[in-house]
């Protein structure tokens, strides 16, 4: 048996014989004596000006290749003695010399993004949470990071980055008017989960040990946020109804009395519509098909029978369009085959754009009533509030909701209900008799105890 990285077998005429250790797991000889060479350090301090510094080798890319550069380091003080300083740099040294600093933690940050976090990561996002998530990296992540290496990314550099917010103001155009205005809370929330998104990529493909942006928190708002999400009582959403056109006030008519949510109407087909339910197997987006949001959504659910009354009730409705002197009616339904779609476009029978649907007919309609916060999740929000409100079980509205945990339901679309909040306070007064009325008959039954044993 020869030595360690020795072939002692001669090589045959006809090929090659491939040396034993090839086929180990184990480094050959000398690899870990180089390996451990060249990656630990331990430079000596030196004094330049005010300031301490050491020299580091550190691996980097340039240009797609690998490269190791010297660069040097800031320490500490001038006035500090140089076995402190010696310290110092020992602990600075430590993640590199223990391995606990890879290689791919060099990578640029742009770079990153460019060529493995949009082509690899964001594919398996949303449509709409692709696009939010490029433009907080365009406008945020890259001007603030989009220099520095990965491993540059520090906690610290995170939060002081965040800390930095506190007092940034945005320009917002509105109706043609633009002004300044402190970031919101929500801006600053969005963009840390963004970044987190961002380096727990870096933190699954090797690139990072750890996620620099855990721990990091955000400045305290100055307002605090709003406990209770706006949701529609019965009054108000009839008055909103009523000034919505077809075949979208049918969509709001069954958004708030099933649930779903718009993704889940835009992909409704006739064969989801049955006699009392509604299968949810499907849902569209701006331009996606995909999947339900989760395993709990694709179910079939109850469904009123007014509900499924009023979306049959499409099939014989039309809608009359006016440009200029010329009128044409559309038939709301253009085909309704089992594949075919519930909701469609009026013109051409296309899947409808939740956002165009908004911003056209609900918004408006909403302004006009006095209620501006509408919005689809709002529509969902009261649904799970109006069954609270008649004394559903909880278990029943986290199953009509669709969702995977209780806490979801009754913790965030379930909101609290001032007049219930009454109701519930106006009983402890009824308690309060009855405790009265208790103690009285108590002592009526006690004192013709005592009158019995005197007899």
């Amino acid at each position: 048996m020869g030595k360690l990285g020795q072939n002692p077998l001669p090589v045959p005429s006809n090929g090659a014989i491939v040396s034993s250790e090839a086929n180990l797991v184990i480094p050959l000889a000398g690899d870990l004596e180089r390996m451990t060479k060249r990656r630990f350090q331990n430079p000596t301090p030196k004094r330049r000006g005010n300031w301490w510094y050491i020299q580091v080798r550190r691996d980097e890319f340039v240009d797609g290749k690998l490269v190791r550069k010297n660069r040097w380091e800031k320490l500490a003080p001038a006035f500090m003695p140089e076995r402190e300083v010696s310290k110092i740099a020992a602990e600075k040294l430590r993640p590199l010399n223990q391995g606990l600093e890879s290689i791919g933690s060099a990578t640029n940050f742009t770079h990153f993004i460019n060529q493995i976090y949009v082509p690899t990561v964001l594919p398996r996002m949303a449509t709409t949470t692709q696009q939010r998530c490029k433009s907080v990296i365009r406008i945020y992540l890259e001007p603030a990071f989009g220099k520095l290496c990965l491993r540059e990314i520090t906690p610290l550099a995170v939060q002081r980055y965040f800390s930095g917010l506190a007092n940034t103001e945005i320009l917002k155009t509105l109706r043609g008017e633009s002004t300044r205005k402190p970031m919101s809370y929500e801006t600053k929330d969005k963009i840390r989960d963004v970044l987190s998104s961002v380096l727990a990529s870096a933190v699954e493909y090797e690139l990072l040990i750890k996620n620099p942006v855990a721990g990091v928190r955000l400045p305290a708002p100055k307002i605090g946020a709003r406990r209770n999400k706006p949701f529609l009582y019965q009054h108000q959403f009839e008055q909103l109804l009523s000034l919505i056109a077809e075949p979208y006030a049918t969509m709001v008519y069954t958004a708030i009395f099933t649930g779903l949510r718009v993704s889940e109407l835009a992909g409704l087909r006739w064969n989801d519509i049955h006699a009392d339910s509604i299968t949810v197997d499907e849902r569209f987006c701006r331009g996606d098909w995909g999947a339900p949001k989760s395993a709990a959504s694709n179910t079939t659910m109850a469904v009123n029978r007014a509900v499924i009354e009023r979306i049959h009730q499409l099939k014989q409705r039309t809608v009359t369009d006016r440009a200029g002197r010329a009128t044409r009616q559309y038939q709301l339904v253009k085909c309704d085959g089992p594949e075919d779609l519930v909701f469609q476009s009026v013109k051409d029978g296309r899947p409808l754009r939740d956002n165009n649907i908004l911003a056209r007919h609900i918004k408006p309609a909403a302004r006009r009533v006095g209620l501006p916060f509408v919005n689809w999740r709002c529509l969902r929000t009261s649904h799970a509030t109006w069954l609270k409100i008649v004394g559903a079980d909880p278990k029943d509205i986290q199953a009509q909701m669709r969702h995977s945990h209780l806490s979801t339901t009754m913790e965030i679309y379930t909101q609290f209900v001032l007049e219930s909040q009454r109701r519930a306070v106006d009983r402890l007064s009824d308690l309060a008799k009855m405790s009265n009325a208790l103690r009285l008959g108590l002592c009526k039954q006690t004192q013709a105890e005592v009158d019995s044993e005197k007899c």
